[in-house]
């Protein structure tokens, strides 16, 4: 019998890892650096420019009180005449998408404000709700 342990099952394999962090660091770091030195515009062309690029959004404000009444802006108009009134405001073909913005009364019926919603839809506007107004 035996008593002293055996020195072959006490060594372990070790690898040292030290070396490959050292490359694997410099190599992100050279990644790193390349790619902000490198430029993403191959092709370069002359693109022309003036002074404004920029459309204005097209907005309709229309309100509803308590009372089913509608308005556009502060002009009453009636419940049968909503769309023509609303077609004069949104012109048809523009590249830019209207919007229709709905206040309403707290109060206010919400069938009201989805028939306004509906009808600025078919005429080819966005379409917002806002309530407002105490009970």
């Amino acid at each position: 019998m035996s008593l002293r342990k055996n020195k072959l099952r006490e060594m372990h394999a070790d690898v040292d890892t030290g070396p490959l962090n050292d490359i694997l660091f410099i190599l992100l770091m050279f990644f790193l650096m390349i790619s902000t030195l490198a430029n993403p515009n191959v092709i370069k062309m002359s693109v022309p420019k003036a002074k404004s690029d920029t459309k204005q959004k097209q907005s309709v404000v229309v309100s509803v009180d308590k009372n089913k009444n509608f308005f556009i802006g502060s002009k009453k108009i009636m419940e049968d005449s909503l769309e023509s009134v609303l077609r004069k405001y949104i012109k048809e073909g523009d590249s830019i998408k209207p919007a229709v913005v709905i206040n309403a009364d707290s109060v206010a019926h919400w069938g009201e404000i989805v028939k306004v919603m509906k009808v600025a839809r078919k005429l080819g506007a966005m379409t917002s709700a806002t309530v407002t107004g105490t009970e």
